[in-house]
């Protein structure tokens, strides 16, 4: 059972939250990425969390295609098939969808979970992503107790997203302002409207100081801490201990403190995406400039075969990725977890 079913993934989280571990959630675009993260899981001995972004989806589909329903669509029933051959449990989750995207992609991809479920199967995605980070924080929660009630529903957990990540991804910008900090009325907002698991299971990704993307030294200002404060505060009026499953944005350049304090503060899923994005890129590039002669036709030769099929860079790229999931795994201490 490598896709987790419901059940399985609400274990996952539980286990996670219970040992003081997260998991990775690794971004992919293609079928060579996502096999690079089921191999980094599978050598990690950790189970995991494989994700596609509204972008991610797109590109899945085809450049001229683009169709963000059909790519992620593919990228399940692929993910179903090919995560057979490995020994460890993966669920299957959308990343960041924005306002203006929730018709195309998230409802859309709950709707066909709806219909799967009702006959008697899993959902096609174990979780979505809603990111109502750019809309005022009453409208956010509004949208979400929608989409909560809808997910419950499809079997399906929720992320929601209170405060603003900084940086770029997938078109979605976020200034590095004050805004980059959840303050405890936000979390106490928050549970009032969407509960703390009595009206549908949910992540929550509070912002501390997130930035997407990487940055050097000092440009980041993360603060941890502010997690605590949240738990703290909701924990106190509802009577739990850490009431809320949290995610880890914009971790890219964090140090290992940083991240392994944020677990600490009930931290059960981190995205990664930048880092592994370089880590599938970087064999390339080394490829390309060692066999240069080989990948281009140069003043007319022929070049060499062996060294542009792209089977022969592909390898090293899904290598080089694997090694970064496993690097994240150790990091976040899902290492050696897996539950099969």
């Amino acid at each position: 059972m490598p896709i987790a079913t419901p059940e399985v993934y609400a274990e996952m989280l539980d286990r996670a939250k219970a040992g003081g571990f997260a998991y990775p959630a690794i971004n992919v675009t293609s079928s060579q990425t996502l096999n690079a993260a089921l191999r980094g899981f599978a050598e990690a001995e950790s189970d995991g969390i494989v994700q596609v972004s509204t972008g991610g989806a797109e590109f899945l589909s085809g450049a001229t295609v683009k169709d963000m329903v059909t790519g992620a669509t593919a990228l399940a029933e692929y993910a179903r098939i090919v995560a057979e051959k490995y020994p460890v449990t993966v669920a299957l989750h959308t990343d960041h969808c924005p306002k203006d995207k929730l018709d195309g992609f998230m409802r859309p991809l709950i709707d066909i979970s709806l219909e799967r479920v009702s006959k008697g199967l899993d959902p096609l995605f174990q979780s979505h992503m809603w990111d109502g980070s750019a809309v005022p924080l009453e409208e956010n929660l509004e949208i979400a107790k929608e989409l909560l009630d809808k997910c419950a529903r499809a079997r399906i957990i929720m992320e929601m997203e209170i405060g603003v990540v900084g940086g770029e991804e997938d078109g979605v910008v976020g200034e590095i302002n004050e805004k980059l900090y959840t303050t405890p009325d936000d979390a106490l907002a928050t549970a009032e409207a969407v509960g703390v698991g009595d009206k549908g299971r949910y992540m929550l990704a509070a912002t501390f100081g997130n930035v997407h993307g990487v940055y050097k030294p000092g440009h980041v200002k993360l603060r941890p801490g502010v997690l605590k404060e949240i738990q703290d505060a909701v924990g106190a009026k509802y009577g739990k201990d850490k009431p809320f499953d949290l995610v880890f944005h914009g971790g890219s350049g964090s140090t290992l403190e940083e991240i392994q304090e944020a677990i600490s503060y009930g931290v059960v899923k981190m995205n990664i995406d930048t880092d592994t994005q370089y880590a599938f890129t970087r064999p390339i590039a080394d490829h390309m400039f060692r066999n240069y002669d080989g990948v281009l036709k140069v003043d007319g030769d022929v070049g060499n075969k062996k060294t542009y099929d792209p089977r022969s860079y592909g390898k090293a790229a899904e290598a080089g990725m694997a090694a970064r999931v496993v690097e994240a795994c150790q990091n976040l201490k899902s290492a050696g977890t897996k539950i099969s």
